[in-house]
């Protein structure tokens, strides 16, 4: 970090201290964010004095949230099976990452602490790891000093850099220059980010091109999938299915309409939507519309849900399965400021993947449309189009879905290598 940068970077880390304590329950993710670091230096040090052994290697993977999670997992369970003698603690930043990262195998599993020198030393102190590795891009200059600082080796996995990121700022790179310049080792997802990364300080050396872990996760997912268990079976049907995921009003303001349309031509048709937020008002929002639609609406898991010509996802967790059930999938973000959400889940079922417009920083539905595994989609018409072509000519259908699984399965082996390159921070094999 520049010298310049050290003392406002440890006084907003006090700041955010303060803000912990005094965080009032009502205040939405912010809050929950901060009330989750009360406490969090002694939750450390007592795990760290009941369960960690020092005659163990420990792993410290951070993914700050579910995204970076997902591309950490396979991974984590590859080292798991490899080497059961190994700890692997797991931290997150953002609270809706909580409930993935109970799940993930770990021995110790809590939210990072803020970027202090006090906070990141009792954490490293408690732990004591023999390797931290971040998950795709982030890493915290305090926290990467002070673990180098302890004897810890430092990487980064499914590493990838936008061209337009804010990081290649001066800034950004005043701040960070040196964390990345620490790192032991860099798998970078392709060529292309293994340049940028380069850019922002990390050592040529250090760089290898280890692929996407997330092309491992969801064939693993898709191939678990179990369509005679609880979630599946009862939807199991004969019915031309479109599954909508990731779903943004936005999006819904030119699906729906679309769908109205396709049902005209194919009024056997139905639909499966898992909005990406499923609060009360978008759901009812979505309600609404079938009613006007007269159409038969049935929320997940209901008695009903099986003869229902819209099915209404109201959790969270079980699209990656949904896919499963899929002829074409509409994924969304495409209308939306923030971002396509996941092609690559419908992809690795064989599925044709339908998304808006607005999908150009995404590389998995730059890859998909080249590879004709995937679909642009950008007003109500092009989508009614294109969804009553793929819902009605099985060969078309067959062949964009074969074109998407066979993405997926081009990407293989990312976790392999990424294991390897943890294995290599660990000193083990």
């Amino acid at each position: 970090m520049h010298p310049l940068l050290r003392i406002p970077y440890a006084a907003a880390g006090a700041v955010a201290q303060a803000a912990a304590t005094i965080a009032p329950s009502s205040v939405g993710k912010l809050g929950a964010s901060l009330r989750a670091r009360r406490g969090i230096r002694a939750r450390y040090t007592d795990w760290g004095v009941a369960h960690r052994d020092p005659a163990r290697p420990l792993l410290w993977i951070h993914a700050p949230s579910v995204g970076e999670g997902l591309q950490a997992r396979p991974v984590i369970a590859l080292l798991r099976a490899r080497h059961p003698q190994l700890q692997i603690a797991y931290t997150f930043f953002s609270p809706s990452a909580a409930p993935f990262a109970a799940g993930v195998g770990a021995d110790f599993c809590d939210y990072l602490p803020f970027d202090t020198f006090g906070d990141s030393d009792a954490a490293i102190r408690a732990l004591r790891p023999t390797a931290l590795v971040f998950s795709k891009l982030d890493v915290w200059p305090v926290l990467v000093e002070r673990a180098v600082a302890h004897g810890a080796r430092v990487g980064l996995i499914s590493a990838t850099l936008a061209e337009a990121s804010a990081r290649t700022s001066a800034m950004a790179s005043w701040l960070l220059c040196d964390a990345y310049r620490a790192l032991d080792a860099v798998g970078a997802i392709d060529t292309h980010d293994a340049t940028r990364l380069m850019q922002l300080g990390v050592r040529a050396d250090r760089v290898h091109v280890t692929g996407d872990t997330r092309y491992d996760q969801v064939r693993e997912r898709a191939a678990a999938a179990d369509r005679g268990g609880a979630l599946l079976a009862p939807l199991a049907s004969t019915r031309p299915t479109l599954v909508a995921g990731s779903t943004w009003p936005s999006d819904e303001a030119v699906l729906l309409k679309a769908w109205s349309a396709v049902l005209g031509r194919l009024p056997q048709a139905r639909m499966i939507i898992a909005p990406h937020e499923p609060t009360d008002v978008h759901l009812i929002n979505i309600e609404r519309w079938a009613e006007q639609s007269q159409l038969r609406l049935a929320r997940i898991g209901a008695a009903s849900q099986a003869q229902a010509d819209v099915v209404l996802v109201d959790r969270v967790g079980v699209l990656g399965d949904l896919y499963a059930l899929a002829d074409v999938a509409f994924v969304g973000g495409g209308f939306h400021g923030a971002g396509l959400h996941s092609v690559l889940e419908p992809a690795a079922f064989g599925v044709p993947v339908l998304f808006g417009p607005q999908h150009r920083a995404s590389r998995d539905a730059t890859r998909l449309l080249a590879d004709g595994g995937g679909f642009c989609v950008a007003s109500v018409q092009e989508l009614t189009t294109r969804l009553i072509s793929l819902l009605t000519e099985t060969e078309t259908r067959a062949t964009a879905g074969g074109r998407a699984r066979a993405l997926v399965e081009s990407g293989l082996g990312a976790a392999v290598k990424s294991a390897a390159l943890v294995e290599q921070l660990l000193a083990i094999s």
